[in-house]
Protein backbone atom coordinates (compact mmCIF):
# COMPACT_ATOMS: atom_id res chain seq x y z
CA UNK A 1 0.00 0.00 0.00
CA UNK A 2 1.36 3.28 -1.11
CA UNK A 3 2.02 5.68 2.10
CA UNK A 4 -0.60 8.75 1.58
CA UNK A 5 0.09 12.61 2.92
CA UNK A 6 -2.46 15.28 3.17
CA UNK A 7 -0.74 18.63 3.97
CA UNK A 8 -2.34 21.57 4.19
CA UNK A 9 0.76 22.75 1.66
CA UNK A 10 2.80 20.84 -0.86
CA UNK A 11 6.17 22.21 -2.47
CA UNK A 12 7.43 20.76 -5.22
CA UNK A 13 11.32 21.71 -5.80
CA UNK A 14 13.65 22.14 -2.68
CA UNK A 15 16.09 25.03 -4.49
CA UNK A 16 16.32 28.67 -3.32
CA UNK A 17 12.49 29.03 -3.50
CA UNK A 18 11.24 25.54 -2.99
CA UNK A 19 13.00 25.58 0.40
CA UNK A 20 12.51 28.77 1.47
CA UNK A 21 8.46 29.07 1.08
CA UNK A 22 8.50 25.33 3.14
CA UNK A 23 10.74 26.57 5.80
CA UNK A 24 8.41 29.80 6.47
CA UNK A 25 5.48 27.81 6.21
CA UNK A 26 6.66 25.60 8.39
CA UNK A 27 7.25 28.46 10.62
CA UNK A 28 4.23 29.64 10.43
CA UNK A 29 2.63 26.58 11.48
CA UNK A 30 1.60 25.18 8.00
CA UNK A 31 1.37 21.33 7.79
CA UNK A 32 3.97 21.10 4.86
CA UNK A 33 5.30 18.64 2.69
CA UNK A 34 8.81 18.99 0.16
CA UNK A 35 9.44 16.65 -2.80
CA UNK A 36 13.06 17.00 -4.21
CA UNK A 37 13.89 14.77 -6.76
CA UNK A 38 17.98 15.26 -6.09
CA UNK A 39 19.79 17.15 -3.60
CA UNK A 40 18.21 20.18 -1.54
CA UNK A 41 19.51 23.12 -2.33
CA UNK A 42 18.47 23.07 -5.88
CA UNK A 43 20.47 24.54 -9.30
CA UNK A 44 21.91 27.25 -7.40
CA UNK A 45 23.42 25.75 -3.94
CA UNK A 46 24.36 22.08 -6.10
CA UNK A 47 25.13 22.77 -9.58
CA UNK A 48 25.01 26.44 -9.78
CA UNK A 49 25.73 29.88 -7.30
CA UNK A 50 27.68 28.32 -5.13
CA UNK A 51 30.33 25.67 -6.69
CA UNK A 52 30.87 28.09 -9.34
CA UNK A 53 32.12 31.15 -7.11
CA UNK A 54 34.04 28.53 -5.08
CA UNK A 55 35.70 27.41 -8.15
CA UNK A 56 35.83 30.66 -8.79
CA UNK A 57 38.02 32.12 -5.63
CA UNK A 58 40.08 28.74 -5.67
CA UNK A 59 41.13 30.07 -9.32
CA UNK A 60 41.83 33.50 -8.21
CA UNK A 61 44.18 32.03 -5.73
CA UNK A 62 45.96 29.99 -7.61
CA UNK A 63 46.56 32.64 -10.21
CA UNK A 64 47.81 35.17 -7.78
CA UNK A 65 50.21 32.61 -6.41
CA UNK A 66 51.75 31.77 -9.99
CA UNK A 67 52.23 35.23 -10.43
CA UNK A 68 54.08 35.56 -7.07
CA UNK A 69 56.19 32.83 -8.64
CA UNK A 70 56.61 34.88 -11.98
CA UNK A 71 57.47 38.47 -10.64
CA UNK A 72 57.61 40.10 -7.34
CA UNK A 73 54.07 41.80 -5.91
CA UNK A 74 54.29 44.17 -3.11
CA UNK A 75 57.69 42.44 -2.26
CA UNK A 76 56.24 38.80 -1.87
CA UNK A 77 57.75 36.25 -4.53
CA UNK A 78 57.79 32.37 -4.36
CA UNK A 79 60.73 30.26 -5.43
CA UNK A 80 58.37 27.93 -7.60
CA UNK A 81 55.21 28.01 -9.22
CA UNK A 82 52.41 26.36 -7.20
CA UNK A 83 51.34 22.92 -7.91
CA UNK A 84 47.57 22.09 -8.70
CA UNK A 85 45.64 19.13 -7.67
CA UNK A 86 41.95 19.92 -8.74
CA UNK A 87 40.49 16.46 -7.81
CA UNK A 88 41.48 18.24 -4.22
CA UNK A 89 40.10 21.86 -5.37
CA UNK A 90 37.28 19.72 -6.65
CA UNK A 91 36.83 18.35 -2.95
CA UNK A 92 36.70 21.51 -1.10
CA UNK A 93 34.80 22.59 -3.30
CA UNK A 94 32.22 19.68 -2.58
CA UNK A 95 32.02 20.20 0.81
CA UNK A 96 31.30 23.36 0.96
CA UNK A 97 27.66 22.21 -0.67
CA UNK A 98 27.57 19.16 1.32
CA UNK A 99 28.16 21.84 4.65
CA UNK A 100 25.41 23.89 2.44
CA UNK A 101 22.98 21.34 1.85
CA UNK A 102 23.26 19.61 5.31
CA UNK A 103 21.91 23.01 7.10
CA UNK A 104 19.25 23.20 4.77
CA UNK A 105 18.27 19.84 5.70
CA UNK A 106 18.25 20.70 9.60
CA UNK A 107 16.30 24.07 9.06
CA UNK A 108 13.64 21.97 7.42
CA UNK A 109 13.78 19.52 10.04
CA UNK A 110 13.30 22.32 12.53
CA UNK A 111 10.41 23.78 11.02
CA UNK A 112 8.57 20.76 11.22
CA UNK A 113 8.73 20.33 7.19
CA UNK A 114 8.28 16.76 5.96
CA UNK A 115 11.03 15.66 3.44
CA UNK A 116 10.32 13.26 0.41
CA UNK A 117 12.58 12.39 -1.78
CA UNK A 118 11.48 11.61 -5.36
CA UNK A 119 10.23 12.59 -8.31
CA UNK A 120 6.64 14.33 -8.31
CA UNK A 121 4.57 13.27 -10.70
CA UNK A 122 0.92 15.19 -10.84
CA UNK A 123 -2.40 13.49 -11.73
CA UNK A 124 -4.15 16.70 -11.36
CA UNK A 125 -3.50 19.93 -10.11
CA UNK A 126 -3.64 18.91 -6.19
CA UNK A 127 -2.19 15.12 -6.34
CA UNK A 128 0.71 13.88 -7.20
CA UNK A 129 2.56 10.21 -6.53
CA UNK A 130 5.86 10.42 -5.52
CA UNK A 131 8.85 7.19 -6.28
CA UNK A 132 10.36 6.87 -3.38
CA UNK A 133 13.57 4.18 -2.47
CA UNK A 134 10.77 2.73 0.39
CA UNK A 135 8.07 2.86 -2.40
CA UNK A 136 5.28 4.98 -3.73
CA UNK A 137 4.14 7.99 -2.10
CA UNK A 138 0.49 10.23 -2.88
CA UNK A 139 0.54 13.44 -1.71
CA UNK A 140 -3.13 15.74 -1.94
CA UNK A 141 -2.78 18.93 -0.75
CA UNK A 142 -4.83 22.00 -0.12
CA UNK A 143 -2.33 24.21 -1.73
CA UNK A 144 0.58 23.45 -4.05
CA UNK A 145 3.86 25.63 -4.40
CA UNK A 146 5.46 24.72 -7.69
CA UNK A 147 9.21 25.66 -7.41
CA UNK A 148 10.53 23.29 -10.11
CA UNK A 149 13.46 25.45 -11.06
CA UNK A 150 15.41 25.57 -14.42
CA UNK A 151 17.60 23.42 -16.92
CA UNK A 152 20.46 24.71 -19.23
CA UNK A 153 18.90 25.00 -22.85
CA UNK A 154 20.30 22.22 -25.20
CA UNK A 155 21.45 23.68 -28.96
CA UNK A 156 20.23 21.19 -31.18
CA UNK A 157 23.31 20.79 -33.21
CA UNK A 158 25.40 20.92 -29.74
CA UNK A 159 23.52 18.24 -27.51
CA UNK A 160 24.94 17.66 -24.18
CA UNK A 161 27.13 14.71 -24.11
CA UNK A 162 30.49 13.35 -24.33
CA UNK A 163 32.39 16.39 -24.91
CA UNK A 164 29.83 18.68 -25.06
CA UNK A 165 28.86 20.02 -21.66
CA UNK A 166 26.70 22.18 -19.59
CA UNK A 167 27.20 24.28 -16.47
CA UNK A 168 26.77 21.25 -14.82
CA UNK A 169 29.13 19.02 -16.19
CA UNK A 170 31.91 22.00 -16.23
CA UNK A 171 31.28 22.04 -12.05
CA UNK A 172 31.43 18.16 -11.99
CA UNK A 173 34.65 17.57 -14.19
CA UNK A 174 37.07 15.31 -12.39
CA UNK A 175 40.33 16.40 -14.37
CA UNK A 176 41.05 19.88 -16.09
CA UNK A 177 40.70 20.12 -19.98
CA UNK A 178 44.12 21.66 -21.91
CA UNK A 179 41.62 23.43 -23.86
CA UNK A 180 38.36 24.66 -23.70
CA UNK A 181 35.71 26.06 -25.84
CA UNK A 182 32.95 27.93 -24.64
CA UNK A 183 29.77 29.07 -26.52
CA UNK A 184 27.93 32.23 -25.15
CA UNK A 185 29.68 34.91 -23.60
CA UNK A 186 26.78 35.84 -20.97
CA UNK A 187 27.84 35.38 -17.30
CA UNK A 188 27.67 32.23 -17.06
CA UNK A 189 30.05 31.47 -19.69
CA UNK A 190 32.80 34.25 -18.83
CA UNK A 191 32.61 33.25 -14.96
CA UNK A 192 33.88 29.79 -15.77
CA UNK A 193 35.88 30.90 -18.64
CA UNK A 194 37.85 33.64 -16.34
CA UNK A 195 38.06 30.59 -14.06
CA UNK A 196 39.13 27.84 -16.27
CA UNK A 197 41.80 30.27 -17.92
CA UNK A 198 43.48 31.18 -14.68
CA UNK A 199 43.83 27.58 -13.43
CA UNK A 200 45.89 27.40 -17.01
CA UNK A 201 43.06 26.29 -19.09
CA UNK A 202 43.97 27.59 -22.87
CA UNK A 203 39.52 29.08 -23.20
CA UNK A 204 37.96 30.46 -26.36
CA UNK A 205 34.86 31.43 -26.12
CA UNK A 206 32.23 32.20 -28.93
CA UNK A 207 29.46 34.54 -28.99
CA UNK A 208 26.80 35.32 -31.95
CA UNK A 209 26.25 38.50 -30.75
CA UNK A 210 28.97 41.30 -31.42
CA UNK A 211 30.12 41.96 -28.01
CA UNK A 212 30.27 40.07 -24.49
CA UNK A 213 27.42 40.27 -21.72
CA UNK A 214 25.04 42.00 -23.61
CA UNK A 215 22.66 42.15 -21.09
CA UNK A 216 24.74 44.73 -19.40
CA UNK A 217 26.01 48.00 -21.27
CA UNK A 218 29.14 48.13 -22.45
CA UNK A 219 30.52 50.86 -20.05
CA UNK A 220 29.90 48.30 -17.82
CA UNK A 221 31.24 45.27 -19.86
CA UNK A 222 34.21 46.87 -21.05
CA UNK A 223 36.60 46.48 -18.03
CA UNK A 224 35.67 42.31 -18.32
CA UNK A 225 36.55 42.46 -22.10
CA UNK A 226 40.08 43.59 -20.78
CA UNK A 227 40.36 41.03 -18.33
CA UNK A 228 39.51 38.14 -21.23
CA UNK A 229 42.11 39.69 -23.02
CA UNK A 230 44.79 40.10 -20.54
CA UNK A 231 44.12 36.39 -19.54
CA UNK A 232 44.59 35.39 -23.00
CA UNK A 233 41.45 34.10 -23.44
CA UNK A 234 40.51 34.00 -27.20
CA UNK A 235 36.98 35.85 -28.21
CA UNK A 236 35.21 35.61 -31.39
CA UNK A 237 32.36 37.62 -31.44
CA UNK A 238 29.86 37.97 -34.13
CA UNK A 239 30.33 34.26 -34.62
CA UNK A 240 28.22 31.24 -34.85
CA UNK A 241 28.90 27.40 -33.28
CA UNK A 242 28.08 25.76 -35.68
CA UNK A 243 28.94 21.63 -35.06
CA UNK A 244 31.17 19.23 -33.01
CA UNK A 245 34.01 17.49 -34.31
CA UNK A 246 36.94 15.24 -33.09
CA UNK A 247 39.33 17.73 -32.30
CA UNK A 248 36.82 20.39 -31.06
CA UNK A 249 34.79 22.81 -32.86
CA UNK A 250 33.29 24.17 -35.84
CA UNK A 251 32.10 27.75 -36.11
CA UNK A 252 30.78 30.18 -38.85
CA UNK A 253 32.98 33.03 -40.04
CA UNK A 254 32.69 35.62 -42.11
CA UNK A 255 35.18 33.83 -45.14
CA UNK A 256 33.98 30.72 -43.95
CA UNK A 257 34.79 28.30 -41.34
CA UNK A 258 37.33 28.02 -38.43
CA UNK A 259 38.19 25.31 -35.87
CA UNK A 260 38.47 25.82 -32.74
CA UNK A 261 40.66 23.15 -31.18
CA UNK A 262 38.70 21.87 -27.47
CA UNK A 263 38.85 19.10 -25.35
CA UNK A 264 35.44 20.44 -24.26
CA UNK A 265 33.02 22.37 -25.11
CA UNK A 266 30.65 24.33 -22.71
CA UNK A 267 27.35 25.52 -24.30
CA UNK A 268 26.07 28.69 -21.81
CA UNK A 269 23.07 30.20 -24.18
CA UNK A 270 20.84 30.04 -21.21
CA UNK A 271 18.16 28.44 -19.62
CA UNK A 272 14.60 27.26 -19.42
CA UNK A 273 11.79 26.74 -16.89
CA UNK A 274 11.78 23.19 -16.08
CA UNK A 275 8.27 21.74 -16.79
CA UNK A 276 8.35 18.95 -18.19
CA UNK A 277 8.66 15.32 -16.65
CA UNK A 278 6.37 16.19 -13.87
CA UNK A 279 2.90 16.57 -14.97
CA UNK A 280 2.33 20.38 -15.93
CA UNK A 281 0.21 19.05 -18.42
CA UNK A 282 -2.15 17.25 -15.81
CA UNK A 283 -2.82 20.58 -14.28
CA UNK A 284 -4.52 22.35 -16.77
CA UNK A 285 -2.17 26.24 -15.62
CA UNK A 286 -2.04 28.90 -17.70
CA UNK A 287 1.02 29.75 -19.31
CA UNK A 288 3.13 32.67 -20.33
CA UNK A 289 5.43 31.19 -23.25
CA UNK A 290 7.07 28.46 -21.79
CA UNK A 291 6.54 30.22 -17.54
CA UNK A 292 3.42 29.38 -15.49
CA UNK A 293 1.67 32.66 -15.45
CA UNK A 294 1.00 34.36 -12.14
CA UNK A 295 -0.19 37.38 -10.67
CA UNK A 296 1.36 39.70 -8.09
CA UNK A 297 0.43 37.09 -5.29
CA UNK A 298 2.39 34.36 -7.26
CA UNK A 299 -0.66 32.81 -8.06
CA UNK A 300 -1.64 30.60 -10.78
CA UNK A 301 -4.59 30.45 -12.87
CA UNK A 302 -5.85 27.33 -10.77
CA UNK A 303 -7.06 28.01 -7.37
CA UNK A 304 -4.77 27.23 -4.48
CA UNK A 305 -1.89 26.32 -6.73
CA UNK A 306 1.19 28.81 -6.69
CA UNK A 307 4.42 28.92 -8.69
CA UNK A 308 7.92 30.84 -8.14
CA UNK A 309 10.89 31.05 -9.11
CA UNK A 310 12.75 30.70 -12.45
CA UNK A 311 9.64 28.43 -13.62
CA UNK A 312 7.50 32.08 -13.72
CA UNK A 313 9.84 33.93 -15.82
CA UNK A 314 13.02 36.56 -15.80
CA UNK A 315 14.49 37.20 -13.70
CA UNK A 316 16.06 33.55 -13.58
CA UNK A 317 17.81 34.61 -9.54
CA UNK A 318 17.80 32.93 -6.91
CA UNK A 319 17.38 35.35 -4.42
CA UNK A 320 13.86 36.51 -6.58
CA UNK A 321 12.59 32.71 -6.42
CA UNK A 322 13.85 33.16 -2.11
CA UNK A 323 11.47 36.43 -2.31
CA UNK A 324 8.33 34.99 -3.75
CA UNK A 325 8.59 31.60 -1.89
CA UNK A 326 8.88 33.26 1.37
CA UNK A 327 5.73 35.59 0.04
CA UNK A 328 3.50 32.64 -1.00
CA UNK A 329 3.97 30.71 2.61
CA UNK A 330 2.65 34.16 4.41
CA UNK A 331 -0.29 34.57 1.90
CA UNK A 332 -1.14 31.03 2.40
CA UNK A 333 -1.41 31.34 6.29
CA UNK A 334 -3.34 35.00 5.79
CA UNK A 335 -1.35 37.61 4.85
CA UNK A 336 -2.01 40.27 2.76
CA UNK A 337 1.21 40.22 0.73
CA UNK A 338 2.56 40.84 -2.95
CA UNK A 339 5.56 40.60 -5.02
CA UNK A 340 6.23 43.97 -6.39
CA UNK A 341 10.01 44.77 -6.09
CA UNK A 342 11.06 47.85 -7.04
CA UNK A 343 14.16 46.55 -8.80
CA UNK A 344 15.92 43.13 -8.20
CA UNK A 345 19.96 43.28 -8.22
CA UNK A 346 21.75 41.35 -10.44
CA UNK A 347 25.32 40.34 -10.01
CA UNK A 348 28.19 38.77 -12.67
CA UNK A 349 30.88 36.98 -10.45
CA UNK A 350 33.40 37.85 -13.66
CA UNK A 351 36.98 39.03 -13.06
CA UNK A 352 36.07 41.97 -12.38
CA UNK A 353 32.18 41.70 -10.83
CA UNK A 354 29.34 43.36 -11.93
CA UNK A 355 26.50 44.83 -10.39
CA UNK A 356 23.21 46.21 -11.57
CA UNK A 357 20.21 47.45 -10.13
CA UNK A 358 17.32 49.63 -11.70
CA UNK A 359 17.47 50.99 -14.63
CA UNK A 360 20.44 52.51 -16.87
CA UNK A 361 21.82 55.93 -17.63
CA UNK A 362 19.74 55.71 -20.76
CA UNK A 363 16.04 55.74 -18.96
CA UNK A 364 14.22 58.67 -19.95
CA UNK A 365 14.20 61.73 -17.79
CA UNK A 366 17.26 60.83 -15.72
CA UNK A 367 20.34 62.18 -14.82
CA UNK A 368 23.67 59.82 -14.07
CA UNK A 369 27.31 60.12 -12.84
CA UNK A 370 30.40 57.72 -12.37
CA UNK A 371 32.66 57.88 -9.54
CA UNK A 372 35.91 55.61 -10.81
CA UNK A 373 38.08 53.31 -8.70
CA UNK A 374 40.87 54.78 -9.82
CA UNK A 375 39.83 57.53 -7.53
CA UNK A 376 38.63 55.01 -4.35
CA UNK A 377 41.67 54.28 -2.05
CA UNK A 378 40.29 50.94 -0.83
CA UNK A 379 40.29 49.78 -4.38
CA UNK A 380 43.93 51.28 -4.84
CA UNK A 381 44.79 49.27 -1.37
CA UNK A 382 43.68 45.74 -3.23
CA UNK A 383 45.56 46.90 -6.50
CA UNK A 384 42.39 47.02 -8.52
CA UNK A 385 41.95 50.36 -9.28
CA UNK A 386 43.56 50.42 -12.76
CA UNK A 387 40.48 47.68 -13.70
CA UNK A 388 38.89 50.11 -15.39
CA UNK A 389 35.94 50.21 -12.79
CA UNK A 390 33.37 52.44 -11.31
CA UNK A 391 30.47 53.05 -9.55
CA UNK A 392 27.50 54.38 -11.65
CA UNK A 393 24.28 56.34 -9.94
CA UNK A 394 21.43 57.02 -12.12
CA UNK A 395 18.59 59.32 -10.51
CA UNK A 396 15.38 61.26 -11.97
CA UNK A 397 15.90 64.09 -12.75
CA UNK A 398 13.07 65.60 -11.30
CA UNK A 399 13.21 64.91 -7.89
CA UNK A 400 16.88 63.29 -7.16
CA UNK A 401 15.62 59.75 -6.45
CA UNK A 402 17.81 57.21 -7.18
CA UNK A 403 16.42 54.67 -9.88
CA UNK A 404 19.82 52.73 -10.77
CA UNK A 405 22.44 51.84 -9.83
CA UNK A 406 25.31 49.82 -12.05
CA UNK A 407 29.16 49.07 -10.62
CA UNK A 408 31.88 47.11 -12.11
CA UNK A 409 35.31 46.35 -9.92
CA UNK A 410 36.97 44.33 -7.39
CA UNK A 411 34.35 42.89 -4.99
CA UNK A 412 31.39 45.00 -5.82
CA UNK A 413 28.98 42.01 -5.89
CA UNK A 414 28.97 42.99 -1.66
CA UNK A 415 27.28 45.98 -2.03
CA UNK A 416 24.80 44.87 -4.65
CA UNK A 417 22.11 45.08 -1.08
CA UNK A 418 23.32 48.33 -0.45
CA UNK A 419 22.24 49.49 -3.50
CA UNK A 420 19.02 47.60 -4.55
CA UNK A 421 18.25 48.67 0.15
CA UNK A 422 18.60 52.88 -1.26
CA UNK A 423 16.69 51.66 -4.53
CA UNK A 424 13.98 50.02 -2.30
CA UNK A 425 13.61 52.71 0.13
CA UNK A 426 12.92 55.64 -2.37
CA UNK A 427 16.73 57.23 -1.31
CA UNK A 428 17.61 59.83 -2.94
CA UNK A 429 20.82 61.25 -3.50
CA UNK A 430 20.88 63.93 -1.41
CA UNK A 431 20.30 61.22 1.00
CA UNK A 432 23.43 59.02 0.29
CA UNK A 433 25.41 62.32 0.36
CA UNK A 434 24.39 62.88 3.59
CA UNK A 435 25.36 59.35 5.25
CA UNK A 436 29.07 59.08 6.79
CA UNK A 437 30.43 56.47 5.16
CA UNK A 438 33.07 54.72 6.67
CA UNK A 439 36.87 55.23 4.97
CA UNK A 440 38.12 53.25 3.39
CA UNK A 441 35.57 51.57 1.69
CA UNK A 442 34.92 50.64 -1.50
CA UNK A 443 30.75 52.25 -0.39
CA UNK A 444 33.14 55.81 -0.59
CA UNK A 445 32.11 55.50 -4.56
CA UNK A 446 28.56 55.01 -4.29
CA UNK A 447 28.54 58.25 -1.90
CA UNK A 448 30.80 59.91 -4.53
CA UNK A 449 28.68 59.22 -7.39
CA UNK A 450 25.45 60.62 -5.49
CA UNK A 451 27.74 63.76 -4.26
CA UNK A 452 28.50 64.23 -8.34
CA UNK A 453 24.79 63.94 -9.21
CA UNK A 454 23.77 66.21 -6.85
CA UNK A 455 26.69 68.72 -8.29
CA UNK A 456 29.18 69.05 -5.82
CA UNK A 457 31.69 66.18 -6.01
CA UNK A 458 34.24 66.20 -3.77
CA UNK A 459 37.15 64.09 -5.09
CA UNK A 460 36.80 63.75 -8.32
Amino acid sequence: MPEILNPKVLVVGGGPGGYVAAIRCGQLGLDTVLVEGERLGGTCLVRGCIPSKALIHAADEFAAMTAAAQQSRYGISLAASPSLDFAAMVGWKDSIVDQLNGGVAALLKRAGVKVVQGWARFTDAKSCTVETEEGETVIRAEHVVLATGSLPVELPFLPFGGKVISSTGALSLDELPRRFAIVGAGYIGLELGIAFAKLGVSVSVVEAANRILPQYDAKLSEPVRRSLEKLGIGLLLGTAAKAEVDEGLIVTVDDGEQLIEADRILVTVGRKPLTEGWGLEEMGLEMAGPFVKVDDHCASSTANVWAIGDLVGEPMLAHKASAQGELVAEVIAGARRRFDPVAIPAVCFTSPEIVSVGVGPDAPDTVSATFPFSANGRSLTMDAGDQGGFVRVVARTSDHRIVGVQAVGAHISELASTFATAIEMGAVVEDIAGIVHAHPTLGEAFHEASLKVAGHAIHI
